[in-house]
């Protein structure tokens, strides 16, 4: 019972048949990992910005704003824990030069970072470990994603790769 709340106002809806699909699902799946193919593709191709030796930040293909990218391991590793401390200090390294080639290209008023850790958490690639940083802005928030199904972004991904390795490269050092 939630505190606060009388139980007659909670509906209960049960679906007993659904737990053999919630339980079938597989998020330690290894079989063709998006981020264990794209370090072999070329940076331009793959919409990589930067690569550390252990890491790498890349372009999301399907963003949920302008400039929304994603930093992983080239390590195929599902969890935080799993980290190294090598990879760790790379993957900060890599958002921390995500964010001064965003902002130096962009120039958001803020950023959203997180990783969605599970499939049940919103992880698209739940057998992968990876951070999403996304630029915002006061005017970028509209109802055409949850109304058309439609996303809407000032700049094609290769004009936005384009601009923030540029950005990245004039604010060196590497990583």
């Amino acid at each position: 019972m939630l505190v606060g709340y009388p139980e007659s106002v909670l509906d209960h809806l049960w679906a007993g048949w659904r737990s053999t699909y919630v339980k079938s699902i597989d998020d330690a799946s290894d079989e063709d990992c998006l981020f264990c193919r794209l370090p072999d593709e070329s940076d331009e191709d793959a919409l990589i910005l930067e690569r550390s030796p252990l890491a790498y930040s890349v372009l999301n293909r399907y963003p949920y704003s302008t400039g929304h990218l994603m930093i992983t391991t080239n390590r195929h590793t599902a969890g935080l824990s799993e980290l190294t401390s090598e990879e760790r200090s790379q993957m900060w390294d890599l958002i921390i030069r995500a964010e001064t080639g965003l902002n130096a290209s962009m120039h958001p008023q803020g950023f959203n970072l997180g990783a969605n850790l599970g499939r049940v958490a919103g992880a698209g690639i739940p057998a992968h470990l990876h951070f999403h940083l996304v630029p915002r802005w006061s005017g970028d928030t509209n109802f055409m994603t949850s109304t058309a199904g439609t996303r809407v972004l000032p700049e094609s991904l290769e004009e936005t790769w384009t601009n923030v390795r540029a950005a990245l490269r004039e604010n060196r050092p590497q990583i």
